[in-house]
């Protein structure tokens, strides 16, 4: 049977989720993320090279996940 994490935030502003969720999208089969806009962004840094997001999935970088 598989796992579901859900990461969710409670304040308004920087919590540190996109980080959180970036670590665990190395593990997930898929990364849904729901909000009602755009946001401050979060940087991931995968295979060395630095990218920041505002409106897409921070498993968008991962070949093997699905985003939604």
């Amino acid at each position: 049977m598989g796992k579901n994490v859900v990461v969710l935030g409670t304040q308004w502003g920087d919590e540190g989720k996109g980080k959180i969720v970036d670590l665990l999208t190395d593990q997930a089969a898929a990364v849904v993320r729901y909000q009602g806009g755009h946001n401050a962004g979060h940087t991931l840094v995968v295979g060395g090279e630095k990218t920041v997001l505002h409106l897409i999935p921070s498993g968008i970088l991962r070949q093997n996940v699905l985003n939604l």
